[in-house]
């Protein structure tokens, strides 16, 4: 730091010291300057130019940008997880006595942001608080400030389990009390990549209580006063925008953890994170932005309610049926804007002309838009129309108030429309009246002094001038006009009678554009006062944007409505995975049955690497979740239960940066859906036990499936390569074995796709291994051991050409779980040394639970060491 500051530089450290967690965009003059350590980081992300202010041992580190181009700068910084702390000249430069006064007016943060291309159209920018009550409850509150939603909800469990709710949001920032632990922040940062705030007060605020008016729960009252004291000591503005606060229970919806949602690609594709190859990409029809990031909510969050569901399904089939109704519906709801976003940015104080005039023309379109649903004759349709207020009143005065091609600025005038205010229509008279005499004056002087290249101009400096060239001035009348200002190549002039009119106009002009400023004030304050009805309008619009979309993807790709119900039956015929046969071509995706019920409730699934096992089990998810929020299903019919939750083990991945291997991955998810699951869940298993050896692999996997069938009773596709768990279907009595077919044709196999019951013979690795092109040796070799192994010679698969191998006896788990001795035939015992008895002893000790990679490496070295060196 500086030897000696300035007062300008003690007043940035003394605001600085109150925002140390974000940059202070500190306003001098047309730019926004930032000092010291901020200035050097915002100078790195932003790759702007780092200078200083001072010289020597005295220099400052120093940064800026322009403040009219401000608004990338802070987006890109909050973009980034940053939070920036706009500190305002707050007194007139003019007037100052010493330092211009200066406050911090607005601390911007990823969860308080409010436009910008930090503000994605269709999706929520949500704010979270976690307030832990106890070791079991947690409270939790959300606010997307955009759009004023306002949730919260009374966690149960540990805070890992939390965590997967908090996940459904996708927030971008959680604020937390300063007291929870370490270990609890580190586990919400690399879990859910948040920026992370800390609030220990609580609001109590006359005008906010009314938010929680409605909440009865103490431990979510507590979580929802947190958040809003944090919300209003960063934004220091008005919450009007800002919605009652809505309890809810987590079981009003179909539980997915962020696990399965993941695996089953709900919103983003698990390889490139895009929105294309996810089921938000297939159903996404929508017209409008609110009804784009409702159907993301509907997705995320299925209902239970079979008469939500059935309400939702009612309008999907009629607006199906009703084709040219869709159509107009469609091209209404395009008129649309962001109802929801506008009535924010109205409350925030932060709406322009522009955006009132894309309210005005929402509004238009809406009547149109009532008139379409309720000549469709539904009761559902009625229902989402019914005491909503179109808000003709606010339409009217926007008519009649905000000009058609208003500036972005409000302060620049020519906003307020001609005849809405008789004094700025006085004021414009003049204008226009004065501008036409001086046009009229022009040409009089022109005529007078025969100079044809005389002109009458203005500038802000000089105000109106008579312009003549050097040249012409000899024929000027002597004393006609009065010198003003000497050019280079023309003298400009001025008269008594121009004076006038020039102070008539700029006065005119002056008052004009001040009128027209608190004009638009008074028309935002009328329009904030039907924020509440344009909510509820934005609620009724966007369930009918998602609903035509329903209607409009069902008739695209030739989908079904589910018969859903209380019943324990799962029956689809010719039923399809709705992202991937949109990513084949049209055709070439093989249909399946799937059938389960109260005798056949697990299905162990086997068959070839690639034969569509994987797909077979998410098809039955997505086509679960399609039928839980009212959409219409990939299939030629379809019958299906309520599920309550619905959990799913796919796919490979391990989690480094928590010392977890692939196979602890596994079993942390497995163990998460055996331990929440009921008889009403949906399991979907997908080769468990393969990260490790295959009797320790094949034994858990048996002992899971037992686990699931006897103590849980759950709706289960359990998909293995574990071929003796097959004979499992004699000793469970709900289990079905199925398989993926295949035929061999020419020395190749070829995949059918076709799940038919049955256990499969063999799994086709090597076929697969010879697609992925490895060395032709390779596979060579491969099928040669295959062929050992199949012919019962274990011990010479093992063994290459040039050497050969005593065989040790080995412990084996056969199918039921019982520990034998097997000793390969024809082969004496080897005696075991003292030193390897003791490496058996360690390895028996080693908890694979509980053991990361890197300590299993080494552990690993130091026996392979004892071994080599004798046990020395």
């Amino acid at each position: 730091m500086a030897k000696q500051v300035t007062p300008m530089i003690e007043q940035y450290l003394s605001i600085k010291a109150q925002y140390e967690d974000a940059f202070l965009f500190f306003r001098l003059g047309d730019f926004y300057e930032l000092f010291f350590d901020d200035a050097k980081k915002a100078a790195s992300e932003l790759e702007i130019t780092l200078t200083s202010r001072g010289k020597g041992e005295d220099a400052i580190p120093m940064c800026g940008v322009p403040h009219h181009s401000a608004e990338q700068y802070i987006s890109q910084l909050i973009n980034n997880g940053f939070k920036v702390a706009i500190c305002e000249q707050t007194e007139d430069p003019q007037l100052a006595k010493g330092v211009v006064r200066r406050e911090v007016v607005q601390v911007i943060t990823p969860g308080t942001v409010m436009e910008g291309n930090a503000v994605v159209e269709k999706d929520n920018n949500y704010l979270l608080s976690l307030t832990p009550y106890s070791e079991k409850e947690l409270g939790l509150a959300a606010i997307d400030m955009t759009t004023g939603e306002f949730l919260t909800t009374v966690l149960a469990g540990d805070f890992e389990e939390a965590i997967h709710e908090v996940s459904s949001f996708r927030p971008k920032e959680i604020v937390i009390p300063s007291t929870l632990s370490d270990d609890k922040q580190n586990m919400l940062q690399q879990r859910m990549n948040v920026t992370l705030s800390f609030e220990d007060e609580l609001a109590h605020h006359s005008d906010t209580d009314k938010l929680i008016s409605k909440i009865e729960d103490q431990i979510a009252e507590i979580a929802c006063r947190q958040l809003i004291q944090y919300v209003l000591r960063t934004t220091k503005r008005s919450l009007e925008h800002l919605q009652q606060a809505n309890y809810y229970e987590t079981n009003d919806f179909m539980g997915i953890d962020v696990h399965s949602k993941r695996n089953l690609e709900l919103i983003e594709s698990l390889r490139e994170k895009k929105k294309k190859g996810s089921l938000l990409w297939v159903l996404d029809e929508t017209e409008t932005a609110m009804g784009g990031r409702l159907l993301k909510q509907w997705i995320e969050r299925p209902l239970v309610s079979n008469t939500l569901i059935e309400k939702r399904q009612s309008l999907v089939e009629t607006l199906l049926e009703r084709f040219f109704e869709r159509e107009t519906l469609k091209v209404q709801l395009n008129n649309v804007y962001d109802l929801e976003r506008l009535s924010g940015k109205i409350a925030f104080g932060n709406v322009n002309a522009r955006d009132m005039l894309q309210l005005k023309r929402s509004l238009q379109a809406v009547p149109q838009i009532f008139d379409t649903v309720n000549d469709l004759g539904n009761n559902y349709a009625t229902e989402l129309t019914s005491g909503v207020n179109d808000c003709h009143e606010l339409y009217l005065l926007l008519e009649n108030s905000i000009n058609e091609d208003p500036p972005v600025t409000i302060t620049d005038g020519n906003i307020i429309k001609d005849g809405y205010d008789r004094e700025l229509d006085q004021y414009r008279d003049a204008m226009r009246n004065g501008k036409t005499w001086i046009a009229a004056l022009e040409r009089k002087e022109r005529d007078e002094t025969g100079i044809k290249s005389l002109k009458i101009g203005f500038n802000k400096v000089f105000g109106y001038y008579i312009e003549v060239t050097k040249a012409n001035i000899p024929n000027l009348p002597e004393g006609r006009y009065e010198r003003k200002q000497t050019l280079a190549n023309a003298e400009r002039y001025i008269t008594n009678e121009l004076k006038e009119k020039e102070a008539l106009i700029l006065e005119a002009e002056e008052k004009s554009e001040k009128l027209e400023y608190e004009l638009f004030m008074e028309i935002r304050e009328k329009v904030k006062q039907f924020i509440r009805p344009l909510q509820k309008l934005a609620t009724s619009v966007s369930t009918i944007d998602v609903l035509q979309s329903f209607a409009e993807v069902a008739e695209k790709n030739h989908y079904v409505k589910p018969d859903v119900s209380n019943e324990e039956t799962v029956d689809i015929i010719d039923g399809r995975h709705p992202v991937v046969e949109q990513m084949i071509d049209k055709g070439d995706y093989v249909a399946n049955d799937i059938r389960l019920n109260e005798e056949r409730g697990m299905l162990l699934i086997t068959g070839p690497n690639m034969a569509g096992k994987s797909t077979y089990m998410r098809q039955l998810a997505l086509i679960a979740i399609m039928a839980q929020i009212g959409s219409f299903v990939p299939a030629k019919n379809a019958k299906l239960p309520i599920f309550d939750q619905i959990f799913t083990r796919i796919g490979a991945a391990d989690d480094l940066a928590q010392g977890q291997s692939t196979f602890m991955v596994e079993m942390m998810e497995t163990r998460h859906a055996v331990s929440r699951a009921t008889k009403n869940s949906l399991i979907l298993l997908d080769e468990i036990g393969r990260g490790t050896s295959t009797y320790d692999g094949m034994a858990l996997a048996q002992a899971i499936m037992e686990y699931i069938h006897n103590e849980i009773g759950a709706k289960t596709l359990f998909s293995t390569h574990y071929h003796e768990l097959t004979t499992l279907s004699e000793h469970l009595s709900h289990l079905r074995n199925v398989h993926v077919s295949a035929m061999e044709e020419d020395g190749k196999v070829v995949f059918l796709h076709k799940v038919i019951d049955g256990a499969a013979d063999r799994s086709y690795g090597i076929y697969v291994a010879e697609l992925a092109e490895l060395p032709a040796s390779l596979i060579s070799r491969a099928k040669s051991i295959l062929n050992e192994f199949e012919q019962g010679d274990k011990k010479h698969a093992y063994i290459s050409n040039e050497e050969k191998r005593k065989t040790e006896p080995v412990k084996q788990l056969n199918l039921f779980g019982e520990a034998e001795e097997n000793y390969i035939k024809n082969n004496k015992q080897q005696t075991i040394t003292s030193h390897e008895k003791e490496i058996i002893a360690t390895l028996q000790t080693i908890n694979l639970l509980r053991t990361t990679p890197i300590e299993a490496i080494q552990v690993l070295d130091e026996l392979q060491r004892k071994l080599q060196n004798g046990g020395s």
